[in-house]
């Protein structure tokens, strides 16, 4: 559909992201119905969402996997081209969200009008902080009881640190909540009927005009201390016309670069089919098109390359989800940021250095395809016919390669041991991971060396529920499914200085000499895993066998000295060695670096990780103390405690360890009156005796 659309400044990009629960889903339902993409108003709790369409998904009533779509929208009489993205809102599956607003031009960010920001709220604004990416606001459920839009408006400010661009007041509240007033227009929107696809447009009510002038003086204000364009307006004397604020808007919000965030700020209730329209006006007007965009910067023989949004110049494409689909197989969807895809193509990945050849290209809405021949910049789409690409990386053009900015995944959190009942089930098992692997990248697999059981690691416990959940139902993998278990790390606290190893094997013929001495230090600060320093001179080690030696120790930080977990924050330095004309190699100097670095890590005082949750628990006064005192209990530390909508939210940081089956214990306080959430922290220092305990495996 983007396709026919010649002029890019008429295509968005966007994203769907918030916290669980928030109403991104039924947003986007609303929006593909209002576009005529569907003819009917699917809703999440009967199951019949367009968006949410895999059998997990409708089960659970909640997003677990993004989908994608693309919808027509007019505005002052041009139409326009919306690729829609609904992403999940539940932290176990944040990688999801991760890697859409990595290809992203803008997004919507849905807030609960009685919750305000809450926690994943945050976590995804940090996301989008992250790349860049320019946001509309939209404050959902303003006819819910305990809905405040305002007091949603300062936590956008204070929590999220943007400049909030107040666009929308609602007119009534909760139950009477009936539409909004138009800042910019200065008019009032107002719905009458159920289906919502109608609006009266009217005079702003008497009741509200003073408050709406006040709230239009404070956004025009707002844009003249940061637009000199809207600034010359306001000391002219003349007044910004609706056309100078809908521009001075856009080029705030486009202007991610700056020192503060511009968000508009609009509100509504998708349920009830309020105030969806002016957010897809909002979404067109001031969210940029690919052209707003800088051009994407890549790498090609060390030196900055950049394309522009545009057919004329050399393919770039970036691969950023991988899905098995039961009937085309493997389908790799890619964002489009040069050049043109088409199928039948050979297109270069620079990153493994293979050339691979487009197979059909699809244009997709949720779970259907629509076959197109070729896309261009701007363009989302999912490819067949690619083996090897996977996701993180490039597509170009063979005669003119580039490499783009990958992406970085979290490592798990949280294990789970399965074993196949039969042979079957076992092979059924392999094939099952690797297109899970392929899909997810926070799904990582192990084998245990001491039980021989394959290991799960994944985000939380519906993450690894869900991913079991796919193997029995996509695969028919039948297995026995252990307890989850933390995924502990490992680390030193302790700098050593000059550890030898001599790896020497002698068995006629050439044999292995390689001699290393290295030190070992911890990263203070920061989130880097390891870091490699070679501080060699005069030749002792050439420095063809140094990358032997990093990559030893890398192998050897995949298992820790303590529990076997994997370690982190850790600096080797190379400070010597020895080689031989004839008996050293790659392979010798790898063993070496392997043995050297944990004989090192034994001395470094070596130390376990446990993974710290930040644990919101939004919980009724009178039960206050029996929560808190549970918390404490988990080894829990309450940071603070604020009121929200008639109820106490508990703020703490609890280690994952202690949180397993929390649920249930906290229905069991509360009578179920209390809800959390949860998501990864840090990674702290584990206590004296819960060491003891994962060493001894008791």
């Amino acid at each position: 559909m983007v396709a026919t659309f010649l002029d890019l400044a008429h295509v968005r990009n966007i994203g769907i992201m918030a916290h669980i629960d928030a109403g991104k889903t039924t947003t986007t339902e609303r929006i593909l119905y209002y576009t005529g993409v569907s003819y009917r108003i699917g809703e999440v709790h009967d199951g019949t969402t367009v968006m949410d369409w895999t059998p997990q998904e409708r089960d659970r009533g909640i997003t677990i996997t993004s989908a994608a779509t693309t919808c027509r929208w007019r505005v002052d009489g041009t139409d326009h081209a919306v690729t829609i993205i609904d992403t999940p809102g539940h932290v176990d599956f944040t990688v999801e969200v991760e890697r859409c607003l990595r290809v992203l031009d803008g997004a919507v960010a849905v807030f609960d009008g009685v919750a305000g920001v809450e926690p994943q709220s945050e976590t995804v604004w940090r996301q989008a902080d992250r790349y860049s990416v320019p946001r509309v606001a939209f404050v959902n459920k303003m006819d819910r009881a305990g809905a405040d839009f305002h007091r949603c408006v300062r936590m956008i400010e204070s929590r999220l640190g943007a400049v909030p661009l107040v666009l929308h007041l609602p007119v009534g509240a909760e139950a009477d909540f009936t539409g909004v007033v138009d800042l910019v227009a200065m008019r009032a929107l107002l719905w009458s009927d159920d289906d919502g696809t109608t609006f009266d447009v009217t005079d702003v009510p008497a009741h509200l005009a003073g408050t709406a002038r006040e709230w239009r003086g404070r956004l025009v204000e707002t844009l003249a201390e940061h637009d000199e364009r809207m600034l010359e307006l306001v000391l002219d004397g003349t007044g910004p016309s609706e056309e100078d604020l809908h521009a001075a808007i856009r080029r705030l919000t486009v202007a991610t670069d700056g020192a503060h965030t511009f968000t508009p700020v609009l509100c509504g209730s998708a349920f009830r089919n309020k105030g969806v329209q002016p957010l897809l006006d909002a979404v067109v007007r001031y969210l940029p098109s690919p052209l707003d965009a800088p051009p994407v910067e890549g790498f090609a023989d060390g030196a900055v390359v950049r394309r522009r949004p545009s057919d004329d110049e050399p393919l770039a494409a970036l691969a950023f989800k991988i899905m098995s689909d039961p009937h085309l197989g493997r389908l790799v969807f890619v964002r489009v940021y040069s050049g043109r895809l088409r199928a039948g193509a050979a297109v270069l990945n620079p990153v493994r250095g293979r050339r691979e050849r487009i197979g059909k290209i699809y244009r997709v809405h949720a779970n259907r395809r629509e076959e197109i021949e070729s896309a261009g910049a701007g363009d989302i789409v999912a490819v067949m016919g690619l083996r090897q690409t996977t996701t993180g990386e490039t597509l170009c053009d063979p005669a003119a390669p580039v490499v783009l900015e990958s992406m970085d995944f979290p490592a798990p959190v949280i294990e789970v041991a399965v074993e196949p009942r039969s042979r079957a089930d076992q092979d059924r098992l392999a094939a099952a991971i690797q297109r899970l692997a392929e899909e997810d990248p926070s799904f990582h697999v192990r084998a245990d060396a001491e039980t021989g059981q394959t290991v799960l690691g994944g985000m939380g416990e519906l993450h690894l529920e869900v991913l079991v959940d796919r193997m029995r139902d996509e695969y028919g993998v039948v297995a026995d499914v252990g307890r989850p278990r933390v995924a502990y790390r490992e680390t030193i606290r302790a700098a050593v200085d000059g550890v030898d190893h001599t790896h020497r094997k002698q068995k006629g013929g050439k044999g292995q000499f390689a001699r290393v001495r290295i030190a070992v230090e911890p990263i203070e600060g920061g989130d880097a895993a390891y870091e490699f320093v070679n501080r060699v001179t005069g030749g002792r080690v050439p420095k063809e066998f140094v990358p032997a030696v990093d990559a030893g120790c890398q192998e050897a930080m995949r298992f820790g000295v303590l529990a076997g977990y994997e370690m982190t924050g850790v600096r080797v330095v190379l400070l010597d060695g020895e080689h031989h004309e004839v008996d050293s190699s790659e392979l010798a100097f790898k063993i070496a670096g392997s043995r050297a670095f944990t004989e090192a890590v034994r001395r470094a005082d070596p130390v376990l990780l446990e993974p710290v949750m930040a644990v919101e628990v939004t919980v009724p006064e009178e039960h206050m103390g029996a929560v808190i005192g549970d918390l404490n209990a988990r080894r829990g530390h309450v940071s603070g405690m604020t009121e929200r909508s008639g109820a106490r939210v508990i703020e703490a940081r609890v280690p994952l360890a202690e949180m397993f089956g929390y649920v249930g214990a906290l229905r069991g306080m509360t009578s179920g009156r209390a809800g959390y959430t949860m998501r990864f922290a840090a990674y702290a220092e584990a206590p004296r005796a819960v060491t003891e305990k994962v060493v001894s495996g008791t």
